[in-house]
């Protein structure tokens, strides 16, 4: 039910500004209740109205600040679609940035993700998808192998997919006057859409470990 996510209040980025560099422990201290309040609790609401909007997106954690100045300094947040396939957040000075990622593989991740990629349809499927997501701005990245895995001809059309051993694609969202209005959550739920094929590519071929 839409409502709840009102946007970043402004005084959010007053924070954030207080709290570059290096900020003391006591300085840290004087800004948690105002952190957690004015940058962490909406990062809360969005994510349940974007959970409210589609139930695939239930499964979602906020971090805490732990004790390095940058999670002080940036907000973070994750959706998890399957097993280390999620769509990031992160909300700092710079506005807001979204990923999908898969990441950080179990054993046997990352065979399953190669045989996929080298089968013809899923593999021609995938570049298609990720070329599609890079028209739409964002970078492609994550793990790369200098050479081709073994097992795999170093002509392979779709090599450069075979050296992935994990796959990210992210942008930033910005920074404009829509951070502090409920149009965000409409921001975010229109990025997810962009990732929503690769991630469920993903979902499809590498949720599980072998």
């Amino acid at each position: 039910m839409r409502g709840q996510f009102t946007g970043w209040p402004e005084q959010a980025m007053d924070v954030l500004w207080q709290l570059q560099g290096e900020p003391t422990r006591a300085t840290r201290e004087r800004y948690r209740a105002d952190r957690e309040r004015l940058v962490r609790q909406p990062m809360i609401a969005l994510l349940n109205e974007v959970a409210d909007t589609d139930p695939r997106y239930e499964d979602f954690s906020v971090w805490h600040y732990r004790t390095n100045s940058w999670w002080w300094q940036h907000q973070g947040a994750v959706i998890r679609l399957g097993r280390k396939i999620e769509i990031g957040l992160r909300f700092s000075l710079d506005g807001l940035q979204i990923q999908g990622a898969w990441w950080y593989p179990d054993p046997g991740q990352v065979d399953m993700f190669r045989k996929a990629v080298a089968s013809e349809r899923s593999g021609r499927d995938l570049c298609a998808i990720v070329e599609d997501v890079r028209k739409k701005g964002y970078d492609i990245s994550g793990d790369v192998m200098k050479r081709p895995p073994r097992g795999y001809p170093t002509d392979h059309p779709r090599t450069d997919l075979l050296r992935h051993r994990s796959l990210i694609a992210a942008r930033p969202l910005g920074c404009e006057e829509w951070l502090h209005t409920p149009e965000a959550v409409d921001r975010v739920l229109s990025a997810a859409a962009d990732l929503d094929a690769l991630l469920m590519w993903l979902v499809r071929h590498v949720k599980r470990a072998a």
